[in-house]
C-alpha cells in the first residue's frame, strides 16, 4: 500500500512539473555598409567562428538551466572580450583617443532594466548594466559614478588602455584627418579592417526554458565621437527592450536615429497593439520608419515562441541564432 501511494505521488508530481520551453538565442555584432570585395574567405571564417563561439556560449547556459538573463550576459561578455567587435576590448575611440563604453540589459519577465554609459574602466560593461538592474534602485548610471558603483560591487576593473587596439587607433586617425565624426574615412582602397564603419554594437536576445525573454546590448559607440556622446545602446526602449508579452530586441546602427524613433520599444508596441508578428514588426520599423528618416542599421528580435527576426537596412550585419537543436546559424551579408 505504501509503495502504491508513493507511486501515485511520484506520477502526480511528474505531471505537475511545467513543460520545458524550447530555448533560443540570437546575436548581432554590428551592422554597416560592407561588401565581399573587402573581405577574404579567411577573414569571413574568422568572424563566423567568433559568432559561433558567442552563440554556443549562450546556448550552453540555456540548456544547463540558466536564465535568459544569464545567457545574454555570458554571450555579450564573449563579444566584449573579442577585439573583432565594437564593444569592450577593440571598441572604437573618441575624438580624444579613449574608449567610452555603453551597455544595457532588460528582463522580459519583470520589466526591470539596467544600463551604464560613458565608462572606461569596467572590463565588461554588460556586467555593470546587470549590477545596476539588480543591485541598485536605478536604471542608468554614467561615467565616474558608474565606475565607482562597479568597484563597490566587485566587478572586474581595468586600466582604460586595456580597450585600445591598433586597428581602432588607425580608424580614429583616418577620421580625424577627414574631420569625420562617427564614421571612417570612406576611402575606396581600404582593407576589410577599416572598410566597416564601426558605429555598430554587439547584442543578444534570449528565450529560456522557463519561457522568459531578455535582451542586452553593448557598444563602444561611434568612431571619433565627441565630448561624452551617448548613443541608443544604454537607452531602454531605443537600443534594448524586452517584454515576455511581445519580444526581446537589441539594436545596432546610427544611434541618434534609434533614439529619436524609439526603435526597440516601437517593435514591441507594434506587436502588442497591432498584433504584428516579430518579423513584420521589425521590418515595419527598420525598413520603413527608420529608413524613411535616414537611419541605417538593424535589429535582432525574438518572441516568446522562439520566432527569430534579424532585420537590417544596410548591406550587412554580423548576426546569428541558435535554437533548441544546438546548431548555430550565422551570417554577415544579405545573401547569407
Amino acid at each position: 500500500m505504501k509503495r502504491l501511494c508513493l507511486l501515485i505521488f511520484i506520477l502526480f508530481s511528474v505531471r505537475a512539473l511545467p513543460a520545458q520551453q524550447p530555448v533560443a538565442l540570437v546575436i548581432h555584432g554590428g551592422a554597416g555598409n560592407m561588401s565581399r570585395e573587402h573581405m577574404t574567405p579567411a577573414q569571413e571564417e574568422i568572424y563566423q567562428t567568433a559568432l559561433e563561439e558567442a552563440l554556443l556560449t549562450g546556448y550552453k547556459v540555456l540548456k544547463s538551466g540558466g536564465t535568459s538573463l544569464d545567457a545574454v550576459e555570458a554571450t555579450i561578455m564573449v563579444l566584449e572580450n573579442n577585439p573583432l567587435f565594437n564593444a569592450g576590448k577593440g571598441a572604437v575611440l573618441t575624438n580624444e583617443g579613449r574608449a567610452e563604453l555603453d551597455a544595457s540589459i532588460m528582463d522580459g519577465k519583470t520589466g526591470k532594466a539596467g544600463a551604464m554609459a560613458g565608462v572606461s574602466a569596467i572590463k565588461n560593461p554588460i556586467q555593470g548594466a546587470r549590477a545596476v538592474m539588480e543591485k541598485s534602485n536605478h536604471v542608468l548610471m554614467a561615467g565616474k559614478g558608474a565606475e565607482k558603483f562597479a568597484r563597490k560591487e566587485g566587478l572586474s576593473m581595468v586600466h582604460p588602455s586595456y580597450f585600445f587596439t591598433e586597428g581602432a587607433y588607425q580608424n580614429l586617425e583616418r577620421a580625424r584627418k577627414n574631420n569625420s565624426y562617427g564614421v571612417n574615412s570612406g576611402r575606396s582602397d581600404r582593407s576589410w579592417e577599416t572598410a566597416f564603419d564601426k558605429f555598430g554594437t554587439v547584442g543578444c536576445v534570449a528565450l529560456d526554458q522557463y519561457g522568459n525573454l531578455a535582451a542586452g546590448t553593448s557598444t563602444g559607440g561611434m568612431n571619433n565621437k565627441l565630448y561624452g556622446r551617448i548613443g541608443d545602446s544604454p537607452i531602454i526602449g531605443a537600443g534594448t527592450y524586452a517584454d515576455n508579452a511581445t519580444c526581446a530586441v537589441s539594436c545596432t546602427g546610427h544611434g541618434e536615429f534609434f533614439i529619436r524613433e524609439v526603435v526597440a520599444y516601437d517593435i514591441s508596441a507594434l506587436m502588442k497593439y497591432r498584433q504584428l508578428s516579430v518579423n513584420d514588426a521589425t521590418r515595419e520599423v527598420v525598413m520603413n520608419k527608420l529608413a524613411e528618416k535616414g537611419g541605417s542599421g538593424g535589429v535582432i528580435a525574438l518572441d516568446a515562441k522562439g520566432n527569430v527576426a534579424m532585420t537590417f537596412n544596410t548591406t550587412g550585419m554580423f548576426r546569428g541564432y541558435v535554437k533548441d537543436d544546438g546548431k548555430p546559424v550565422t551570417g554577415i551579408f544579405k545573401d547569407n
